[in-house]
């Protein structure tokens, strides 16, 4: 099997465990906004964010060196006893720590909203953990089924909690947790957890050796957290709960574009890491880095020139005040993209210290912007500290890796040329103007297909041969 094969595969395999739930749950967004206060929206969005945030501080991110080191090793059994036993009691003993910790800290800080995230924090952590033994054991389906479990669960329990109920910000919390807890159920028995587990494999030493992989991606981790989280923890405390919940009903479109970007990027990261050493590595790095930006930049100003057309219909009317928001959270999203494309290439190396050092610098830079900003410009200021941040590491990114491992081929026409095309659809975005949208929606297809005619030859000449297969 050819390695683009093999990309494509476990894309399509993740692709559909994924893609379908991210949509029903996309398209869920009016009932969400309709039924959930912006203050309550803006609770559950807190709720989440910091479980994403405490995730990497208690597991000091070893599911991720799980993954790494089964990948190398899915032939070997023993091996994979090893490794996974010693990364489950290492997680749990980290686990029962933080629980004390935050017990005790609770009896301080009293909140109402308090046991439902330590909950979501433990149940966060464990669908991780497992999804990476999957992953890392080359059990893609298991891992995509595994995702597809806990978001339709998810959106059951929503619906049951928010519509029968009328349990408002909880019932939404709770049901994220019942759906945590499902495919949790599914992936610790389909892997066969407890056969791999032996107490008798706990190794200081080794549990030492996968902290000593995992340990520089933490601040890694946190740096995303400060683009992802800082944003909402600072708009939440200057502007209120309120703003935060118009923040991150405008985050959930760009959050929908990079989920599918992240889809591809599982199997990207996974062909990466596998054929590092090969000597065809730069050509095959060129060709799909080439095509992958080429797909998502197209995908990205389609959402941006189709929004006028369905912004109203998606959210509800007390959220329109993000509607101003999305393009430069798409933008930004677009050079996440490039930044998650190279990222995949310090992993192969295994040079975590590498993606540690570049995001901590972008993430302070995001953290700086925003804080200069938000009393100037008010929520824009979340916005533009993220694309400032993340062009910068872009550019860094580039930089670096050409000249350390992989040359890159650089396209300047195509790349001027989508600026052009960039600039006019988000100033047709803005303008109130039927035939100004049109017009940005139909040069958007236009780009998408000149970009992407590689891909349409390709599909064009499938369509073509089943055509002569059925007339035939």
């Amino acid at each position: 099997m050819t390695k683009e094969k093999y990309l494509f595969k476990n894309t399509f395999i993740i692709t559909i465990g994924k893609i379908c739930t991210q949509l029903i749950t996309f398209f869920l967004l009016p009932l969400y906004t309709a039924v959930l206060s912006t203050e309550e929206f803006g609770i559950v969005d807190l709720v989440t964010t910091l479980s994403m945030l405490l995730l990497p501080i208690i597991t000091f991110q070893v599911e991720q060196a799980i993954f790494r080191e089964l990948l190398e090793n899915r032939t070997n059994k023993k091996k994979n006893d090893l490794i996974i036993s010693n990364g489950i009691i290492s997680v749990t003993i980290q686990c029962c720590i933080f629980i004390i910790v935050y017990l005790l800290l609770s009896e301080v800080f009293k909140n109402e909203y308090e046991y439902l995230l330590l909950i979501n924090v433990i149940c966060y952590i464990y669908i991780s953990l497992f999804q990476q033994i999957a992953r890392g054991k080359g059990k893609n389906i298991t891992y995509s089924i595994g995702s597809f479990i806990n978001a339709c669960a998810t959106i059951l329990f929503n619906l049951i909690f928010l519509l029968k109920f009328q349990m408002g910000a909880k019932g939404m919390i709770l049901g994220n947790i019942f759906g945590q807890i499902a495919a949790i159920i599914y992936l610790f028995s389909s892997e066969k957890i407890l056969k791999h587990l032996h107490f008798s494999l706990f190794n200081i030493k080794y549990v030492k050796k996968l902290w000593k992989y995992s340990f520089p991606l933490i601040p890694n981790e946190l740096s995303w957290w400060v683009f992802n989280v800082s944003d909402r923890v600072i708009v939440s405390l200057i502007l209120g709960l309120s703003a935060n919940g118009i923040l991150s009903a405008a985050s959930k479109f760009s959050n929908v574009y990079i989920t599918l970007f992240n889809i591809f990027n599982i199997s990207w990261t996974e062909s990466i890491s596998l054929f590092i050493k090969e000597k065809d590595i730069e050509k095959f790095f060129n060709r799909v880095f080439g095509i992958a930006l080429s797909l998502f930049s197209a995908i990205g100003l389609g959402i941006i020139a189709c929004l006028p057309f369905v912004f109203n219909i998606i959210i509800n009317i007390k959220y329109n005040t993000s509607y101003k928001l999305i393009p430069i959270l798409i933008i930004a999203s677009l050079f996440n993209v490039v930044v998650g494309l190279l990222s995949a290439v310090y992993i192969g190396n295994k040079n975590t210290k590498a993606v540690a050092k570049t995001s901590v610098i972008s993430a302070l830079i995001n953290l700086t912007v925003h804080l200069i900003l938000i009393k100037f410009l008010g929520l824009y200021a979340a916005a533009i500290s993220t694309l400032v941040s993340f062009v910068i590491m872009s550019i860094y990114r580039l930089n670096d890796i050409n000249k350390k491992y992989i040359k890159i081929n650089f396209n300047y026409k195509k790349i001027i040329y989508s600026l052009i095309v960039t600039l006019i659809i988000v100033i047709t975005y803005y303008l109130n103007s039927l035939y100004m949208h049109i017009f940005g929606l139909i040069l958007a297809f236009v780009y998408a297909v000149f970009m992407n005619k590689n891909i349409v030859n390709i599909l064009m000449i499938k369509l073509k041969k089943r055509k002569e297969v059925y007339y035939d």
